[in-house]
């Protein structure tokens, strides 16, 4: 990648870093990245509310897309003692979009002095971390007759600058479930004027550790996150209480199963003990996909900048929203590694590691410039 641009999307991405926005209100980000290409490249940018994508357009071609997202996460940057440190009390960019975000940039930059063949678009999208920008973004592939669409994430634990893939499935499906029972307070010593939801909220969660020794195809799980019932209030028997649970899965159909079943049994245990019950589910994940043809791209693409090629054994765990766009046309999503011993992602110690930016942007350009396009 030419010098002066990467020091540019570095210098992006530490200004990124310390004014970080949660998902859903990434106002600031996006216009700061929208001035940012269009002071730097010729790129058509298309602000789209939420979210904007920068393209170039040749007419009669396949087009090819790249994507990045751009929210933080509500997490106190602490101890890192970093120029560009968050200035934002209790939020901080500890998963890498400010260099997902950057390094896009950066492939902006970088097509401005290589020929442009075919058709292109950077989309930088919202709210990846609740998983709700996806499915909006990733419309445009179908809009614009898009034919392939590509991410990069990095990744703690492997060798730095090294490019690591998965054909087929590669990160889970998960979605957030809360379970709310209500029953009918009482003075707590006469408990049996009430109705306490205490226990059918346990024999809930009891009946969801049966469900998981059951027989699954693949990976099935159930963290339970957040029980809470009534307050701590020794005078009163509780008559309000729920249950919050991550359900996760390596495919949408079994994690599907398995609400389908803590909702039976919650309805059930509801009607005999004379609740009321009702769900809320909350950040979707659909499972992500990476299609065998893309994933060959991006080995060629590595194999050819010379970088480091390793195989993903098993599918991540961490879901991600792009999955809603490889269910709308062929794409993979690859991973950079920040170092073997780098602080994990969802951190108070974790940044992004600069020196994989530039190992990003010439994925990207190797990507874009493959003339085996579909």
């Amino acid at each position: 990648m030419n010098k002066d641009n990467l020091k540019k999307i570095v210098e992006l991405r530490h200004e990124l870093h310390t004014h970080p926005e949660l998902s859903g209100r990434e106002g600031w980000t996006k216009h700061r990245l929208m001035d940012f290409i269009k002071d730097n490249t010729t790129l058509a940018v298309v602000d789209c509310g939420s979210w904007f994508y920068a393209a170039h357009y040749v007419m009669g071609t396949e087009a090819i897309a790249f994507r990045a997202d751009m929210d933080a996460l509500p997490i106190p940057e602490t101890g890192t003692g970093l120029p560009w440190a968050s200035r934002c009390p209790g939020v901080s960019h500890k998963c890498g979009h400010d260099g997902h975000s950057a390094a896009l940039c950066g492939l902006g930059l970088e097509l401005e002095s290589v020929p442009r063949p075919r058709s292109v678009y950077l989309i930088f999208q919202h709210a990846e971390e609740t998983g709700q920008g996806g499915q909006i973004c990733a419309a445009l592939l179908r809009e614009r007759s898009i034919s392939e669409v590509y991410a990069f994430h990095n990744r703690s634990g492997y060798p730095e600058g090294s490019v690591v893939v998965r054909s087929g499935l590669c990160q889970c499906a998960s979605k957030g479930l809360t379970v709310r029972m209500t029953g009918r307070r009482s003075h707590a010593s006469e408990p049996e004027k009430g109705i306490n939801p205490s226990f059918a909220l346990t024999a809930l969660v009891s009946h969801v550790e049966s469900l998981l020794k059951e027989p699954h195809q693949g990976l099935v799980l159930c963290t339970v996150v957040n029980i809470s019932v009534g307050q701590k209030d020794f005078g009163i028997s509780a008559g309000e209480g729920e249950v919050s649970m991550t359900l996760r899965a390596d495919r949408e159909a079994e994690m599907d199963a398995l609400e389908a079943g803590i909702r039976e049994e919650a309805a059930r245990l509801a009607q005999a003990n004379g609740l009321e019950v009702e769900f809320e589910v909350s950040d979707p994940f659909p499972e992500t996909v990476s299609s065998a043809e893309c994933v060959r791209r991006v080995e060629t693409a590595a194999q050819g900048l010379q970088l480091p090629l390793l195989q993903m054994e098993a599918p991540w765990r961490a879901s991600e929203d792009f999955g809603y766009y490889t269910k709308e046309v062929p794409g993979a999503i690859f991973y950079i590694g920040s170092g073997e011993t780098w602080p994990p992602l969802h951190t108070p110690e974790y940044d992004f590691n600069d020196a994989i930016l530039g190992t990003a942007v010439d994925m990207f350009l190797a990507l874009y410039h493959e003339q085996d396009a579909f």
